[in-house]
């Protein structure tokens, strides 16, 4: 298999305000965005063509991945004028991909480190419809679960309950055979959660579960963001290329800085998310704050908790 379709559309509600002047999926997790990171596990997974499905801010894509071959893979854009749900999505960035073959759905929300290699030979293996990747939560009371059976076939699509009835849920990588896909209406809003897999399900159509324990986070909030770019950068800090630290200055707590930057003398920064192009000061203290491209910090200045950008200076919720 050597197609796949990333999900990019979203507003990114919930990460508010990191999303008013930057898509989610181009929000930095160790210095690169969320959507490097998922080209490269594409890529590791023998990937060869990738397709964007873009909506909001969509025009902030295309100058930092281009045509791909950066990455050595071939990326196109389908631009949804008008958001399309992950169904209607998915059918939509699946018109400029030739071929019948299977292709790897990507959520855009998420970052996994599962083996999407033996997922695809799970699917193969089963003659699935669709193979979702499912993982075992400690308390699913806050998704909806999928149950399976024995042969890992899945048997009902359940919303939020109190009392689920297993803890696997969705992981938001899908293995799709393009029939499936082409079964979608073009043009429409369609949820493959709520919709698509249901119908399928309930049909008798072979829909399974491929279930394994590895990295997942879904990084739609500030606290998850904040979390995967420290898992990802460890217990020191991390700097982009061309970037200055002056002399005294402490990072410390998985602090990613971009490229680009420059850091004063005496500086302080803690578990915060430095973006490129950012400006400094001397004897700044930054925690747990996220400092937008091409911001400025005064020298002395004082910020936790915080959002800053160009045009913009407010508190972050992590609740």
């Amino acid at each position: 298999m050597t197609t796949g379709i990333l999900l990019v559309g979203g507003f990114g509600t919930r990460l508010k305000p990191l999303t008013d002047e930057t898509p989610k999926p181009m929000l930095p997790i160790a210095g690169i965005p969320v959507t490097e990171h998922q080209i490269l596990a594409a890529k590791k997974a023998g990937i060869k063509t990738l397709v964007l499905a873009t909506s909001y801010l969509s025009e902030i894509f295309t100058p930092y991945f281009g045509d791909g071959s950066k990455w050595g893979m071939k990326l196109l854009y389908a631009v949804e004028k008008e958001p399309l749900g992950t169904g209607g999505a998915i059918r939509n960035a699946a018109e400029l991909l030739e071929g019948d073959e299977n292709v790897v759905i990507f959520n855009g929300d998420v970052l996994s480190h599962h083996d999407i290699s033996a997922q695809v030979k799970f699917h193969e293996k089963k003659g699935a419809d669709v193979t979702l990747h499912l993982i075992c939560v400690e308390d699913a009371r806050a998704f909806g679960c999928v149950p399976t059976d024995s042969d890992g076939r899945v048997s009902a699509f359940l919303e939020k309950m109190e009392k689920p009835v297993t803890n696997s849920i969705n992981a938001g990588c899908y293995v799709f055979n393009r029939s499936v896909i082409n079964q979608i209406p073009l043009g429409k809003v369609v949820s493959v959660e709520r919709e698509t897999f249901p119908a399928l399900v309930s049909s008798g159509r072979p829909v399974f579960g491929y279930i394994e324990q590895s990295y997942w986070l879904d990084v739609g909030t500030p606290a998850a963001l904040f979390k995967g770019s420290r898992d990802a950068v460890g217990a020191e800090f991390k700097l982009g290329e061309n970037t200055t630290v002056g002399p005294g200055a402490t990072l410390l707590g998985g602090t990613s800085v971009g490229a680009n930057c420059q850091i004063g003398a005496d500086a302080t920064i803690l578990d915060s998310i430095i973006c490129d192009g950012v400006w400094i000061g001397d004897g700044a203290k930054i925690s747990r704050s996220f400092i937008a491209p091409g911001a400025k910090v005064e020298a002395g200045a004082e910020i936790s908790n915080h959002y800053l950008s160009k045009k913009a200076f407010s508190p972050i919720s992590f609740a």
